[in-house]
């Protein structure tokens, strides 16, 4: 049997696109989700398989850290988990949630399962999804753009502590899709953001984790898929 894929928060957006192409490509993929979806039921019946954990509850993230140590090999794992907190009057609470989703769970995680990844039969891959801002902050998501940029942080220490066999990028995602309810004055600002005035959508997401995970020689490094935005 092929060692699995781990992509945590399968259950909608880009995590939920990942799980799904990557099994349809024939990966075997195992995905965590915080709550309960409708499409969670495709992901099955593409044989993904699904656990339920709530990264906030230690006893929680315990039981699938002991679920997932049974596995004698994993080919790789992508830190897709994500929560979006605006700054405001529960400072502490709202940065502690930021680092605890974005930081601490991930930390825990790739060093539960270390040995894991070293028994890949080939190189393994370690893939943090960070953000655009994690280099240029947030006036309003200060809290969400500091902790994006610690797990960019953990990407070049565990790609220098898991070298040679383990490889441990990073994918900085800026616009990739609006959600339902932005309105379209909105829409309009946030393209102007950037030089590719246009959406990115999912599928650059499953571009880059393709490419870092066929590459054979690309390790501490980001991928920014950002449409240009630096240069705006």
């Amino acid at each position: 049997m092929t060692a699995p894929i781990l992509i945590t928060g399968v259950g909608k957006r880009v995590g939920f696109y990942l799980a799904q192409h990557l099994a349809q490509q024939g990966q075997r993929v195992i995905g965590t989700y915080r709550r309960q979806y409708p499409q969670l039921q495709q992901l099955e019946a593409l044989g993904v398989e699904l656990h339920q954990c709530d990264f906030n509850h230690e006893s929680q993230l315990n039981e699938l850290l002991a679920t997932l140590k049974q596995q004698s090999a994993i080919r790789a794992i992508i830190h897709n988990a994500s929560d979006w907190l605006p700054d405001g009057d529960a400072a502490i609470a709202i940065m502690d949630k930021m680092m605890r989703i974005h930081v601490s769970v991930p930390y825990a995680i790739n060093l539960a399962l270390t040995e894991q990844l070293k028994a890949n039969n080939t190189m393994a891959d370690i893939i943090h999804i960070t953000d655009y801002v994690a280099e240029k902050g947030s006036k309003k998501h200060a809290a969400y753009a500091a902790s994006k940029a610690a797990l960019h942080n953990l990407t070049l220490s565990f790609a220098a502590k898991l070298a040679p066999k383990v490889k441990v990028n990073s994918i900085a995602p800026a616009l990739l899709m609006f959600n339902p309810d932005d309105d379209e004055q909105y829409q309009k600002k946030a393209l102007k953001k950037a030089l590719l005035q246009k959406e990115g959508g999912e599928i650059e997401i499953l571009n880059a984790v393709n490419y870092l995970l066929q590459s054979q020689y690309v390790t501490g490094q980001t991928l920014k898929i950002d449409g240009g935005r630096h240069l705006v």
